[in-house]
């Protein structure tokens, strides 16, 4: 009963890293495409006669809007961080149904793939948090600000 748990849990875990993974991707690359298109279009349509001065400086602010996005929720770091860990808890989990590496030679694999798996998880919450930490202790970031004693 016990080894249904964790290899459910061991699966859930992979499936949320995977999800996630891939949504801290897209969310990533459209925010890129968003500013290399707004910035692609800035020189050419300051160079159309007619073209209202606006319609650029929307551009400006559309690029500084999706890079502070993109700053103030590190999805790039998220997606690769998420995916390695996603790949670890795979591998972990071959090597157990294998009974390979550090489960060839367990007493007990099965205690072995739950410290493991817990320990990859625990990794994973403690780089989240550290690069969560240095986001919001940069100037201007949420925790940055000056509180009144």
């Amino acid at each position: 009963m016990s080894d249904d748990l964790t290899m459910e849990r061991l699966d859930k875990q992979i499936e949320w890293y995977s999800r996630h993974a891939a949504h801290n991707q897209w969310l990533y690359r459209t925010l890129k495409v968003v500013v290399i298109v707004a910035a692609a279009l800035i020189p050419f349509l300051s160079g159309i006669q007619g073209v209202q001065p606006y319609y650029v400086g929307a551009l400006g602010v559309l690029i500084a809007i999706a890079e502070g996005i993109q700053q103030l929720n590190q999805h790039h770091a998220n997606w690769i961080s998420f995916r390695a860990t996603c790949e670890a808890l795979k591998n972990e989990k071959y090597l157990y149904l294998a009974k390979a590496g550090p489960y060839a030679e367990a007493k007990d694999a099965h205690a072995l793939l739950a410290e493991r798996v817990v320990s990859l998880v625990s990794q994973e919450t403690a780089k989240w948090k550290s690069v969560r930490e240095s986001v919001d202790k940069r100037p201007g970031g949420p925790g940055s600000q000056k509180k009144d004693d």
